[in-house]
């Protein structure tokens, strides 16, 4: 399946929030010149509830075994259709690495890097996705985030 393939599908998207130290479990994607990070996810598959397919995409993208303790998020794409599940998953000790998009030809690879970066390594674009998965109802985040000030600050503005 190509990447233009994958764009047009309606399938349901899960994804997995694993986080340790101050830090979440990130898929690095290319697309052509442009990267971002998002969570371990993709499409839910037929027969699959939303909890089983968040833990097979870890799988195979992060190459870990995950256990679900709770829900995070639930939202709608920009269109008002395609909803995304988020879960919170532990995966004890097991050191994540660079799986495959099974979906994904071969000569169109679009999972490049699998990380723990902290939210002040997380560009502001990929890290506006982390709070609609619901980053924020995990305590760890929500108290640094509160740590951050009262100020307006907004990218590309002098003021």
């Amino acid at each position: 399946m190509s990447r233009e393939d994958l764009r047009k599908r309606t399938a349901i998207r899960v994804q997995a929030i694993v986080h340790r130290d101050g830090r979440v479990l990130m898929a690095k994607h290319r697309e052509g010149k442009r990267n971002y990070w998002c969570l371990p996810g993709g499409a839910l598959e037929e027969g699959e509830t939303p909890e089983e397919g968040a833990l097979r995409e870890l799988l195979e993208e992060a190459c870990v075994e995950g256990r679900i303790i709770r829900q995070t998020g639930c939202a709608l794409d920009v269109h008002g259709r395609n909803d995304t599940y988020t879960y919170l998953v532990d995966i004890g000790d097991q050191e994540p690495s660079l799986g495959h998009d099974p979906e994904v030809v071969a000569d169109d690879i679009l999972l490049v890097d699998m990380q723990w970066p902290a939210l002040r390594e997380i560009p502001e674009w990929d890290r506006t996705f982390l709070w609609r998965a619901g980053l924020l109802s995990i305590l760890d985040f929500f108290e640094e985030v509160a740590g951050w000030g009262g100020e307006v600050s907004y990218p590309g503005s002098s003021g």
